[in-house]
């Protein structure tokens, strides 16, 4: 078994960021927009503020940061 995973992991981007990284991390992950995703977020958290302030608050938590 491999003990590190070898593939493009999701971080943190440390320097496009507003609070703390996480959509412009996975702006960046998947080549979108960083201003979408973070439309996004806010579309999300009028629909389901629980769920996204939970979600973002993992994300914070769990993704690594990544600086250049």
């Amino acid at each position: 078994m491999k003990s590190k995973y070898v593939g493009n992991p999701i971080t943190k981007d440390q320097l496009n960021r507003k609070l703390s990284g996480v959509c412009a991390g996975v702006a960046r992950h998947y080549n979108l927009p960083v201003w979408g995703t973070r439309l996004a977020v806010v579309i999300f958290g009028c629909l389901f503020p629980v769920f996204t302030v939970l979600g973002y608050l993992a994300a914070t938590l769990l993704m690594s940061d990544r600086r250049y």
